[in-house]
């Protein structure tokens, strides 16, 4: 397999299950109707560009933890089952 695709499925795992050493909870806390919204709306509409704003949203609902403010925040790739917006959701 090319080295250039081996990176970018390694990408796309990322953006799926995250850090695996480095787990992240989401206290219900950081889940607002804003937060819950925006991520429905990206999971539903397959919209990752929207994926700053859930971070400003999650960051307003006392979110500091650098990965997730990160993730939501870099370039990509981004799909659907994104371990953020899952974890918003409760689907992970």
């Amino acid at each position: 397999m090319a080295t250039k695709e081996r990176r970018s499925q390694l990408a796309i795992l990322r953006d799926i299950f995250g850090n695996p050493f480095r787990p992240v909870t989401l206290p219900p806390s950081w889940l607002t109707p804003t937060a819950v919204g925006l991520a429905e709306a990206i999971y539903a509409d397959r919209v990752s560009d929207r994926l700053p704003i859930l971070a400003d949203a999650l960051q307003d609902a006392g979110c500091e933890d650098a990965d997730i403010l990160a993730h939501c925040r870099g370039e990509g790739p981004h799909v659907r089952g994104c371990w953020v917006v899952d974890g918003v959701l409760g689907k992970s």
